[in-house]
C-alpha cells in the first residue's frame, strides 16, 4: 500500500478523456474548505509547469482569491463603496475618485477582467482621453485613482501586479509658482484693511492657512489673548441635490430647492494639518478689530442673523461658500495692483517668506502643516531679491579688500605688477 501524500502536496495525472491534469492546494476558501486549484495541458510538462508556477504564487502569497473573477468595474464599485469612503479618506477625496471612476475609468475599461488589465489598456485610455478634450492632469488623477484601487486588489490576492505603476501616465507640466514679492503683499495687505473679512486675507498671506482651513476656524480656535489659533477642520465646497420633483431642468445648484447633500466641514488634510500656530501682533489686532465688527453686524442683523460660530461669515451670519472667497480673492489683487495669481499662491509666499526669515524646516512644516519634508521643496522659492542677495555675497567674498587692504582674489597679472612699482618707488 503506497504512502498517502502530505497536505499541501500536489497532483499531476493523465485524465480519462487523454489530457494531462494538475491539482494543488494553495490554502482555505472563505468556508473553511480547502482551497484546490485545477490545471491542464497537452502534455506533462506543459501540467508540470502550470503546477510548479500555482506552488510558487502560494509560498508568495500572490494566488489569486477563488470565486467568480472581478471585472474592474465591479471592483471599482466596490472599492469606491466599502473601501475607500469616508472615514477611511476625506469626502472630498472620495469625491475626486467617485468622478474619475464614473466619468472616465468605468466607461473606458470597465469591461476588463481585472487580473486580465494590461497596461496597454491603460495607456491606450489616457491618450483617448486627451484625445476627446481632456487635460493631461485630468488623465493623471485618473492613473492615481485606478493605481490606489488596484493596490487595494493586490493586498487582497485579486490580481498579483499592479498594472498602473508599470504604465506611462501623461506627462503633467507644471507651471513655476511665483510667489509675492514683500512690496506685493504690502500692498495686498493694505488693500485687504480697507474691506470687509479683510483679516482674511492677513491669515492666508501672513499663516498660509489653506482656503478651507481659513473658512474654518472658529472663534473657539482662537486665543487673541495668547496669540493663537487652531486649525482643527476645513470647509468644504457644498454639494446640492434637487429638491424638486420633477426637476426643474437646472443644475442641482441652481434648483431654487436644492438641498445640500454633504457637511459643511470636514477633516483637515492630514493629520499634520490638525495644528497650532502663533499670531503675529498685528494678525491678533486684525482679528480684535474684526471680531468687533462682525458683533456689529450681528447687531444689526437682528433675528436675520444665522449663528455659525466662525471668524468669517456672510454680513447674516452664514459660512463663506469657497466660490464666493475665491472670487473675493481676484477682485482683492485687481484692487491692489498686484499680477493675477491663483488663491493658493497665497501659501506659497507665505512658505516663502518664512523660508526668507531663516525659519528652520521642522518649524515651517508645523506651521505650514506639512508631514514630508518634500513639501517644503515645492512650496519655498528662491525669489529675485534672495538670488540678488547671494550674488553680492559671492562678490563680497571674491572681491572685497582683506584687512591689509589688498584684494582677496581676482587680481589681474597688470594688479600685480602695478604693486610691485608701487613697492619699488616707496623703497
Amino acid at each position: 500500500m503506497g504512502k498517502r501524500k502530505p497536505n499541501l502536496a500536489s497532483s499531476i495525472y493523465e485524465g480519462a478523456d487523454g489530457s494531462w491534469h494538475g491539482r494543488v492546494t494553495v490554502g482555505v476558501k472563505d468556508d473553511g474548505r480547502p482551497d484546490r486549484r485545477h490545471v491542464r495541458g497537452k502534455t506533462e510538462a506543459d501540467v508540470t509547469r502550470k503546477v510548479r508556477d500555482l506552488e510558487r504564487q502560494r509560498e508568495a502569497g500572490s494566488v489569486r482569491k477563488a470565486g467568480r473573477a472581478w471585472s474592474l468595474e465591479r471592483w471599482l464599485t466596490y472599492w469606491l463603496e466599502h473601501i475607500a469612503t469616508p472615514p477611511n479618506v476625506r469626502q472630498s477625496t472620495h469625491d475626486g475618485y467617485e468622478v474619475a471612476v464614473r466619468v472616465h475609468l468605468v466607461p473606458g475599461i470597465g469591461a476588463h477582467r481585472l487580473d486580465k488589465l494590461e497596461p496597454e489598456h491603460l495607456e491606450k485610455l489616457y491618450k483617448k482621453m486627451q484625445a476627446n478634450g481632456s487635460k493631461p492632469g485630468t488623465a493623471h488623477q485618473a492613473h492615481r485613482t485606478l493605481k490606489t484601487a488596484l493596490n487595494h486588489a493586490m493586498r487582497r490576492n485579486h490580481i498579483t501586479r499592479n498594472v498602473a505603476k508599470i504604465a506611462q501616465p501623461p506627462r503633467i507640466q507644471e507651471d513655476e509658482v511665483e510667489p509675492y514679492g514683500i512690496q506685493d503683499v504690502k500692498r495686498l495687505l493694505a488693500e485687504a484693511g480697507k474691506r470687509r473679512n479683510g483679516a482674511r486675507w492677513a491669515i492666508a498671506l501672513a499663516l498660509g492657512l489653506r482656503q478651507g482651513e481659513a473658512l474654518g476656524l472658529r472663534w473657539e480656535d482662537i486665543e487673541l489673548d495668547v496669540g493663537y489659533l487652531r486649525v482643527r477642520r476645513s470647509r468644504v465646497r457644498p454639494k446640492y441635490a434637487h429638491g424638486c420633483e420633477p426637476t426643474c431642468g437646472r443644475k442641482a445648484g441652481y434648483c431654487p430647492s436644492r438641498i445640500q447633500t454633504n457637511a459643511d466641514d470636514d477633516d483637515t488634510k492630514s493629520r499634520a494639518g490638525r495644528r497650532g500656530v502663533g499670531l503675529p501682533p498685528e494678525v491678533v489686532g486684525l482679528l480684535k478689530r474684526h471680531r468687533k465688527a462682525q458683533e456689529e453686524e450681528r447687531a444689526t442683523a437682528g433675528q436675520l442673523w444665522q449663528e455659525c460660530g466662525r471668524v468669517f461669515t456672510t454680513r447674516l451670519g452664514r459660512a463663506i461658500s469657497p466660490n464666493t472667497d475665491y472670487h473675493e480673492w481676484k477682485d482683492l489683487v485687481r484692487a491692489a495692483g498686484v499680477r493675477n495669481a491663483r488663491l493658493h499662491d497665497a501659501r506659497h509666499t507665505a512658505a516663502t517668506v518664512l523660508m526668507v526669515i531663516g525659519t528652520q524646516q521642522r518649524v515651517t512644516m508645523d506651521v505650514m502643516g506639512w508631514s514630508s519634508a518634500d513639501m517644503v521643496k515645492r512650496y519655498q522659492h528662491v525669489t529675485d531679491p534672495v538670488r540678488l542677495a547671494v550674488a553680492k555675497q559671492v562678490g563680497d567674498a571674491l572681491w572685497s579688500s582683506s584687512a591689509d587692504g589688498t584684494p582677496t582674489a581676482g587680481v589681474t597679472a597688470g594688479g600685480r605688477k602695478a604693486r610691485r612699482r608701487g613697492r619699488s618707488r616707496r623703497k
